[in-house]
């Protein structure tokens, strides 16, 4: 296979690959959390850090965060008490979105922390230099793994999105069911209503010997 179609490869599969990285600021006291949407029995990986706003001096108390990964149902994946630093790896049991909190520790006067996150999941997640090793495979056998794991997860993330799909259209179904019913009903209730006025409009007019 020549070099260009190798790099084809590479880089397909790095435009394919789910990577979320990130920094941002949370002041003291506050929480951030950010969110995923992982398949079921898919990996996922994460690694976090407070940055040292000095280098080359030990990182101040004032930049110590509590750290927590959940699942779509509560399920605790990770959770980290004052720390700085740490990393997270699960299988997630079920498909949904996945959180991660990150709060800064309460300080006065507030500090800014700055908070570095990288989170990977399905074929990004994998350690492919291990794989390598473990199996004894070639730099051109590896990318081909990596394109049919980036393809298959394509495919799965595909009908996992037909299927939410197919669940929207039932709720709006439903939806639209229970409208119609209620709408038939309220014009049953106002007929109702005007039918009772006027009877006892005519009623009224009836005893006054108007009618």
């Amino acid at each position: 296979m020549s070099k260009s179609n190798l790099l084809m490869i590479t880089t397909l599969g790095l435009i394919l690959t789910i990577v979320e990285s990130m920094r941002f600021d949370l002041q003291s006291g506050h929480t951030k959390c950010i969110s995923e949407d992982i398949n079921s029995s898919a990996i996922s990986v994460g690694k976090y850090n407070a940055v040292n706003p000095n280098e080359g001096f030990p990182l101040p108390d004032t930049h110590k965060i509590n750290v927590r990964v959940t699942s779509p149902y509560g399920n605790n994946y990770h959770h980290g008490d004052q720390v700085d630093s740490g990393n997270f790896a699960f299988t997630a049991a079920e498909a949904g979105d996945y959180t991660t909190c990150f709060t800064a520790l309460e300080h006065k006067p507030e500090t800014t922390v700055a908070i570095e996150f990288e989170w990977k999941t399905g074929v990004a997640a994998k350690d492919w230099s291990k794989i390598a090793k473990k199996e004894k495979v070639e730099v051109m056998e590896i990318e081909l793994k990596k394109l049919l794991d980036t393809v298959t997860s394509i495919h799965e993330e595909m009908f996992h999105l037909r299927v939410r799909e197919e669940e929207m259209q039932q709720l709006n179904q439903s939806t639209n069911s229970k409208m119609a019913g209620l709408s038939f009903l309220s014009i049953v209730v106002c007929l109702s209503v005007a039918g009772l006025q006027l009877w006892h409009l005519k009623s009224h007019f009836e005893r006054k010997k108007l009618l």
